[in-house]
């Protein structure tokens, strides 16, 4: 007992003896100088491997309302950064593709598992062949799934977008070529009408949805929402919001028959981007969907509504 008590009385007795410290106003900590300082939201990447997951959510409406279930995406992605000397841009590997239809068993489809392909952002988006973000449209020309059943046009599209939907993020975190940026948002709060405003890219894919498909964004604005920490990283919050945007699609399910549908869109989100390493920590798109399809062999038109739910995560490690 008097051995704890001597050990108290050292301890209280060099807490009382030491120097007290005051602070002047202009040395106490101010919370004010996080929102009024410049930030650099463009910094150059880290040449670190990164491992994305993605998942996308779509869940359709009868038009009385009733939810009829969800589909579900999942993609494993690994980026190796480019090196210096590189032409090609950063290495990314599918390292594997879920699907999940209407709450049934996930199954896979084998033929993009450790497909390799290369991403740089371009002043259009595209490639010498048109295709948006140097995506192979062949590599979803007829996709069949682990069992070997064949994917529908409908949900063969849903793949191959959520290669363009992971992408999409780096068009609004990375520095633009030409007009209005995330380079140009310096501090909290701000916010930019986005170069991709009014912008319609192509989405025709391989010999089942035509050319003359597109997407047209509304007024995209972009926003530097806030901090957070992410993976024990500062991030950045951009905030972007599509505006009014809408779609056409021709499909062709059968060689003599196009279906064509359009309809309207909006999809807003969050990124979230190391102020250090540069790269994409977290993102999320929340997407409506409103469309009308006339098919040829079908007297009524048919009306449909999806909301769309992503997430992305940047990971430390997939194991597969």
């Amino acid at each position: 007992m008097k051995k704890c008590f001597f050990y108290r009385t050292i301890i209280v007795t060099l807490f009382l003896s030491m120097p007290v410290v005051y602070l002047s106003a202009q040395q106490k900590p101010n919370g004010k100088k996080i929102f009024q300082k410049e930030y650099d939201l463009v910094p150059q990447h880290t040449k670190d491997t990164q491992y994305y997951v993605m998942e996308s959510r779509l869940l359709k409406y009868a038009l009385d309302g009733t939810r009829q279930g969800w589909d579900v995406y999942r993609l494993y992605l690994r980026c190796i950064p480019a090196n210096k000397t590189s032409l090609k841009g950063d290495e990314y590997t599918c390292l594997k593709f879920i699907v999940q239809l209407s709450n049934s068993p996930e199954i896979s489809i084998p033929s993009l598992a450790n497909w390799k392909y290369f991403f740089s952002l371009t002043a259009n988006a595209k490639d010498e062949k048109g295709q948006v973000f140097g995506i192979d449209h062949s590599k979803f020309e007829r996709l069949v799934d682990e069992n070997g059943k064949a994917l529908p046009v409908e949900n063969t599209y849903h793949v191959y977008n959520a290669f363009i939907d992971f992408h999409s993020m780096s068009v609004f975190a990375e520095k633009t070529s030409e007009g209005k940026g995330v380079q140009d948002l310096k501090r909290i709060g701000q916010k930019i009408i986005h170069a991709a405003s009014f912008s319609q890219p192509p989405v025709n894919l391989g010999s089942q949805v035509a050319e003359g498909s597109y997407f047209k964004n509304g007024e995209i604005m972009l926003a530097f929402k806030g901090l957070s920490l992410v993976n024990k990283k500062i991030c950045a919050i951009l905030e972007y919001d599509s505006g009014e945007s809408s779609f056409y699609m021709l499909t062709k399910p059968f060689a003599n028959m196009e279906v064509k549908t359009k309809g309207s869109s909006h999809y807003l989100g969050d990124i979230y981007k190391d102020l250090n390493g540069g790269w994409i920590q977290k993102a999320t798109l929340h997407e409506l969907v409103i469309s009308e399809t006339v098919v040829p062999v079908q007297t009524n038109k048919i009306n449909s509504v999806i909301e769309r739910s992503i997430s992305i995560n940047n990971v430390a490690e997939i194991k597969l």
